[in-house]
């Protein structure tokens, strides 16, 4: 699900989990239901939408939220219905299925839902959604007609006329889209890129001091050109026979022709150290596209926000989204959700005027709210601008006087601009009322915290009577990381200094024992030692004297790294790990010293974790004591392919707990992938999967005479005896149903086929 890459899911109950993947279901159902609302007849809006409601009903019956599966269920038979075109989805229907995905939402992000205190007041309201949807939904009026001669224009704006096809709305972008954006995160290409950018910086690097060299055996061949006719000059013509005149005449002419085959080499060398050094620029440049998106990735709540908030408010506002295949930094991507939420609220609920005082001021009814994104002098721009009332400055003035921000003859004296600049202050607000939408003070400080925590800048330009300007201004990446190389067990670590409070050596003398753990004082406080060999696995190196520590903050208070040594302080240029390896605990990415050697880039806030839990279970050991990875029995590997990752986790779970190695795959396509890779004992599958269905996996499976042998199991949902028979005769060895996560019946199943996990 997106977001959750690099998590650690085991710490989620269930029911944590089927609230992570609902809020990306319900993302998808929304943003499906918005496209429907314009073009009711789009086969691939309803696919998804289908798709979206399955995958719900599938992931909340697996958690018993019997409420979410009601309603999942009555809106994907209302989807099956308008693909077969028994029903035509029209507004009054869009509102309700827009209803169910708001109940969803709200029972998924309810804080009873742990612990199920509220099941039987949703299950009321599923039941009273699944009424008024089959009222909306299969009224006369929606049954299937003949064309009407006269459209509904009041309730379907879109069906006046037939689109022709080149009114189709984008198709080629969404595909050129969708198929870029594929092969930017493709495993491969990921691979080729960062191996091609490692190659060329080692040949750059390696280059450079190899000239150096040849231009010191020039000047040494000068030199000796020099002496040599010196030589010459000071013996007496009478000394030097003919034989011995001619060897050196000689001599001289080798020289000046090694001088000058010198000189021809080094002007190659240097063009070709040029042509590397500007290859490994243009790789590294490639190398960071991949951790790029396109802004319109982060934006898909924000139609159905501001056309829900128009409604609440009685306004009528239309957002316009520009610059969306401008390139943005997933994790800059991710920061933007709230702050741009924040703006857009703020926009209807101050900027933009009713339909009546917008006709009255001379402008359309329907407001605009524009987001645009571009780069700029190698900076990320992005505005938020509206054509509402705009702001006036007096009213912020007396604002300020009446908060106490500042005496009434100071505030006579500020400009607009230092004015605008109090909208940012915690808990300012301009609005006398709290509502709903805004009122409390908090937004646009949210907005200038995450603008600071990526180093960038945020400024605000207002006209009364025309309208509003945000402008974001922020890094393009934050892919380019300072940190402190270290090693550790004999290879270079990086810490991002973002996250180290100091770096101090402490003499082994100043560390003490306190309740059998290792402590050393600093500035009056206790910092507790963690040695970094116990936490990575790895050999420990000798301290005799001092030892090199990195302080590190966590919850629990700050602790001290002990690492071998500090090699140095430098930029990285950060490389994402191949998503196949998956979430490596406490590392985050990779990167090249100087001299094209790989490093690791540690995920410190994850290092933290895994200290806080060897000091809570009391698991740690001294340091200088001898520690090292003990040696495991290999354990039987587990591949689990499902396209609902509430299953995939219920099933690793599982597994886990019983001892087995678990991997796990997205649907088919990704399971097959994984299989090629080979090493695994035992497939556990899904039926209903996109790309590559459980049924066709099955079948490649027993036609590669590699995996023909691998035991596989079917786990479905669908019980008939038709599905389990077509599922047997594609070649799995059992076929379970979804229900037996509540018996042990996986389990045996699991012993019955491989045997136990070690």
């Amino acid at each position: 699900m997106p977001g959750m890459s690099g998590q650690d899911l085991s710490r989620f109950s269930m029911r944590d989990l089927f609230r992570i993947e609902a809020e990306g279901q319900t993302q998808a159902l929304t943003a499906s239901l918005l496209a429907l609302e314009k073009d009711p007849v789009r086969a691939d809006q309803l696919e998804a939408c289908m798709r979206a409601a399955h995958s719900l009903k599938g992931a909340a019956r697996i958690v018993e939220i019997h409420a979410a599966v009601t309603i999942a269920h009555a809106m994907e038979d209302l989807f099956v219905l308008a693909q077969k075109g028994d029903v035509r989805l029209r507004r009054r229907q869009i509102d309700m299925l827009l209803g169910g995905v708001d109940l969803i939402a709200a029972i998924a992000t309810s804080p009873d839902l742990e612990s199920g205190a509220r099941d039987g007041e949703w299950q009321v309201e599923a039941d009273r959604f699944v009424l008024a949807l089959a009222d909306a939904g299969l009224g006369d009026d929606e049954t299937k007609p003949a064309p009407d001669p006269v459209p509904e224009r009041d309730l379907l704006p879109e069906a006046a006329a037939p689109s022709p096809p080149s009114a189709a709305p984008e198709p080629a972008l969404s595909a050129s889209d969708a198929s870029e954006r594929a092969l930017r995160v493709s495993a491969d290409n990921l691979n080729r890129l960062l191996d091609l950018a490692g190659e060329s910086l080692v040949e750059s690097r390696w280059l450079r001091p190899f000239g150096q060299s040849l231009l010191r055996l020039k000047r040494l061949q000068r030199e000796a050109a020099t002496a040599l006719e010196a030589l010459h000059n000071a013996l007496p013509a009478a000394l030097l026979d003919e034989q011995a005149r001619a060897a050196l005449a000689d001599t001289q002419a080798r020289l000046a022709e090694c001088r000058g085959l010198l000189s021809r080499r080094l002007e190659d060398l240097e063009t070709s150290d040029r042509q590397t050094n500007d290859l490994a620029h243009r790789l590294y440049d490639q190398a960071l596209m991949v951790r790029m998106r396109p802004f319109a990735d982060g934006l898909g709540a924000f139609p159905r926000m501001v056309r829900d908030i128009g409604r609440q408010l009685g306004k009528q506002a239309r957002l316009d989204i520009a610059g969306e295949r401008t390139q943005v930094d997933r994790d800059i991507l991710e920061k933007l959700d709230a702050p741009l939420g924040h703006l857009l609220r703020n926009a209807l609920d101050h900027a933009i005027e009713t339909p009546d005082e917008r006709i009255a001021a001379g402008k359309p009814a329907e407001g605009v709210i524009r987001i645009e994104a571009h780069h700029h002098a190698g900076a990320l721009q992005i505005t938020v601008s509206d054509d509402g009332r705009g702001i006036d400055p007096e009213r912020i003035r007396r604002a300020v006087v009446a908060r106490r921000l500042a005496a009434e003859e100071t505030a006579a004296k500020l400009s607009d601009g230092e004015l605008l600049e109090f909208l940012f202050l915690p808990g300012f607000t301009m609005k006398e009322t709290v509502t709903e939408i805004s009122g409390r003070g908090v937004g646009l400080d949210v907005v200038q915290d995450m603008v600071r925590q990526v180093r960038g800048l945020v400024r605000v330009s207002s006209q009364p009577g025309i309208g509003t300007r945000f402008k974001l201004e922020l890094p393009l990446t934050l892919s380019i990381v300072r940190s402190l190389i270290v090693e550790i067990g004999g290879e270079p670590y990086a810490f991002p200094f973002a996250h180290v409070v100091r770096a101090v050596k402490v003499p082994v003398s100043a560390v003490q024992i306190l309740e059998g753990r290792q402590h050393f004082s600093l500035d009056g406080q206790q910092i507790g030692l963690v040695g970094a060999h116990q936490v990575l696995g790895c050999a420990e190196a000798e301290h005799p004297d001092e030892l090199p520590v990195i302080l590190l903050g966590g919850q629990q208070g700050t602790y001290g790294l002990v690492v071998d040594r500090f090699l140095q302080g430098r930029e990285l240029v950060v490389q994402p790990l191949d998503p196949r390896l998956g979430k490596i605990k406490d590392i985050a990415a990779a990167a090249l010293m100087e001299d094209g050697s790989p490093l690791l880039i540690v995920d410190v806030e994850d290092m933290i974790r895994s200290m806080e839990k060897m000091s809570s279970a009391d698991r740690l050991a001294r340091v200088g004591a001898e520690a090292g990875p003990e040696t495991e029995k290999r354990r039987k590997r587990v591949l689990v392919v499902d396209d609902s990752f509430t299953v995939r986790e219920l099933q690793r779970k599982l597994l886990d707990q019983h001892g087995y190695q678990v991997e796990v795959a997205v649907d088919g396509m990704d399971g097959w992938n994984a299989l090629r890779g080979g090493g695994f004992d035992l497939v556990v599958t899904d039926v209903d999967m996109p790309r590559i269905d459980g049924v066709e996996l099955v079948r490649r499976i027993r036609q590669d005479p590699s995996l023909k042998s691998l035991p596989v199991m079917i786990l479905s949902y669908k019980d008939r005896e038709d599905d389990r028979q077509r599922g047997l005769e594609a070649g799995a060895d059992y076929y379970l149903t979804k229900g037996s996560f509540q018996s042990d019946a996986l389990i045996d199943a699991v012993v019955d086929l491989i045997g136990e996990a070690a």
